[in-house]
């Protein structure tokens, strides 16, 4: 078994604010429809594993759906491979290209659900055994602006510091200790390109990644990119400014941030699992892909809690996902597809013997178990799943401490309220002309953003 494990679990605390297998990722709608009709059973097809991912992913999810099959006779459950992509996601849901249900970003349910392209589930959430107690912060990132649920809320992270604890030994850097401000991000960073050749710290910059990881460090720096309400852009203010102009001295200056300047979140994972890069921000939830799609090696991974400035409005970003399923869905497949995301998805972070099956299922193919993510229910129903599966960890949460050890003292920010992922998009070439201009004008690419992102936000 490959070893994830180091020690027991390290216990997080709350945070209250916030087996058939088809290569074919078409919908679920008239195709699936004439298919009941001929058995007389619900077909749906599922979002089963990332493009990449090793066969002991596609095997435990495969499992999955037998065992939920055997459950529910007559739902007849398809994984697909697919994965939310900011740049193919529109044209595969124009194109009728998505499975029956998929996951979203957060970001996206309210307008996915104000132009009628996901379904109101409401109904069958509300009759959900936990449907009064999720954390109403949660909740929120389902429920369109009618109030309506359009999903189940999964996956919910803070933005942590990934670091290659190989390249910090390399280095002559304590791998135990990593930073805990900016200063010594840089200073990290320096020293692993200068004594190993590799990028000491690289930052996302395309498919609206560069925007997510310029507003995660804005918002470390105490800023905001938009006003609460999401009325006002606020792209031009000190914290970006101040984060820009530390990535142009990390690129420019110290050199510390290597050659390639374009990344996005899958291949960023590919060269940090591949030991070419130092540090880098991502969600906390991260360390499952690098291991089931990148097989990094457990030895070599550290995160850290991602270092705040004095800012009294200084915090991480959140974020996460939400189930849902496609507008298109007839009522039966409606219902079939929030219970299949209830078994697969929700119900193991509510019900302790859910939570230790699912374990069990992916210990048997080798799955990492026990990376630290944050709750969706209460601080009680979370440590009582914790602690119940605690058990099967096999991940090497000793090396993590530092973001579970730090993570509840920080506050949780959520994402920009409104047009997140064209706000992202026009951030993102904020970055890369900071990254690939040495002689970038920050402060007219910061003027010319917020005029820009003002204009979306009407």
């Amino acid at each position: 078994m490959r070893n994830h494990r180091r020690r027991g679990l390290t216990a997080l605390a709350t945070i209250a604010s916030l087996a058939t297998v088809s290569v074919l990722a078409t919908a679920c709608g008239s195709d699936d429809d004439k298919d009941s009709e001929s058995d007389g059973k619900v077909h749906i097809t599922v979002e089963g594993w990332r493009p990449g991912d090793e066969q002991g992913t596609i095997d435990a999810v495969n499992k999955q759906a037998a065992a939920f099959m055997k459950d529910n006779p007559d739902i007849i459950v398809e994984p697909i491979e697919w994965e939310w992509n900011a740049e193919t996601f529109s044209t595969q849901l124009a194109g009728d290209q998505l499975p029956t249900t998929f996951r979203v970003p957060f970001t996206d349910t309210k307008g996915l659900a104000e132009r009628q392209q996901i379904a109101d589930v409401t109904d069958y959430v509300n009759e959900l055994p936990y449907a009064e107690d999720f954390n109403p912060s949660v909740l929120a990132a389902a429920q369109g602006t009618d109030g309506k649920i359009y999903g189940l809320p999964t996956d919910v992270y803070g933005v942590g510091l990934h670091y290659s604890r190989a390249l910090f030994e390399k280095a002559g850097l304590d791998p135990d200790q990593p930073p805990t401000t900016w200063d010594e991000v840089r200073e990290d960073a320096q020293a692993i390109a200068e004594k190993t050749g590799q990028a000491g710290y690289v930052q996302m910059t395309s498919n609206n990644t560069g925007g997510w990881m310029l507003t995660t460090l804005t918002y470390a720096l105490g800023g905001r990119m938009e006003s609460e309400d999401g009325a006002t852009a606020s792209i031009d203010n000190d914290a970006t400014r101040e984060g820009l102009e530390l990535l142009h001295d990390m690129k420019w200056d110290d050199q510390s941030m290597g050659k390639n300047t374009n990344f996005e979140w899958g291949t960023i994972n590919e060269a940090f699992a591949a030991g070419k890069i130092g540090m880098y921000m991502s969600g906390s939830d991260v360390y499952n892909a690098l291991v089931t799609t990148n097989q990094i090696d457990p030895d070599d991974y550290g995160l850290a809690a991602l270092p705040l400035s004095d800012s009294a409005d200084a915090g991480i970003l959140g974020g996460g996902s939400v189930a849902a399923v496609s507008a298109k869905a007839s009522p039966e497949e409606q219902e079939a597809a929030v219970k299949w995301n209830d078994f697969y998805r929700e119900r193991k972070n509510y019900d302790p013997d859910a939570a230790v099956a699912d374990a069990k299922v992916l210990a048997e193919s080798d799955q990492p178990i026990g990376t630290p993510t944050l709750p969706i229910f209460d601080q009680e129903t979370w440590q009582a799943v914790e602690d119940a599966k605690a058990e099967y960890v096999n991940v090497p949460q000793d090396q993590m401490t530092s973001f579970t050890e730090g993570v509840f003292s920080q506050t949780l920010i959520p994402e920009p309220a409104s047009h997140t992922q064209e706000v992202y998009g026009i951030l993102d070439s904020i970055v890369q002309k900071v990254l690939t201009d040495e002689g970038a004008d920050i402060d007219a690419l910061l003027a010319d953003g917020n005029e820009q992102v003002q204009a979306l936000l009407g």
